[in-house]
């Protein structure tokens, strides 16, 4: 059988995982929200074992995002669609996003942070992987068109404002921790619970 594959999530595996080995270093319990392909779970739990890794997606990709993950002998995907009002999970310590914040609606993008008061524990961490816009611009030529792209394919997606996306998390009780410059004009993002 051909597994689902995502060519950027083998580009970008190692240099996010040098992020995460360095805040990700107590055991604890982790949520993936839109796991896509799972391969991301898959390398990323087998170098972080002792994090708890449980993956999620919207429902309409749990079977695509299952193929992966029983292959690899990992827990099976949730449903989670972050629109939804709530989400009868526990709290975790560590909550990770790659490719995501920009693929769904703005009104959705509110709607995750919103998540976070209740899934992430304090002094949790938040780690989101993606391109985003500084100041209202794009960080290259290449992310303004890729946002054209997206913009084609739905209207309601888009490249996100890192100021927005500070402002919805520190609604949440978030504090930004790091900025990190990624490979290919992405950024990987943390933030802490604190409150």
């Amino acid at each position: 059988m051909t597994l689902p594959f995502s060519q950027s999530c083998e580009n970008n595996k190692l240099v996010i995982l040098e992020v995460l080995e360095r805040h990700f270093k107590a055991p604890g319990a982790l949520i993936e929200i839109a796991g896509g392909t799972g391969q991301h779970a898959q390398f990323l739990s087998a170098a972080l074992p002792h994090v708890q890794w449980q993956s999620s997606d919207i429902p309409g990709n749990v079977e695509l995002l299952n193929q992966r993950l029983k292959a690899a002998e990992l827990p099976l995907a949730l449903p989670f669609d972050v629109t939804q009002e709530t989400f009868d999970y526990p709290q975790v310590d560590y909550v990770f996003s790659a490719n995501c914040l920009h693929i769904m609606p703005a009104t959705a993008v509110v709607d995750f942070f919103r998540h976070m008061k209740t899934l992430l524990k304090l002094g949790g961490l938040l780690c989101v992987y993606g391109p985003f816009k500084y100041k209202g611009e794009f960080t290259s030529p290449s992310n303004a068109n890729f946002d054209l792209w997206l913009k084609g394919n739905n209207p309601l997606s888009g490249i996100r404002d890192f100021e927005t996306v500070c402002e919805l998390a520190a609604n949440a009780g978030l504090e930004l921790i790091e900025d990190n410059a990624m490979p290919a004009n992405n950024q990987l993002l943390v933030w802490k619970k604190i409150h």
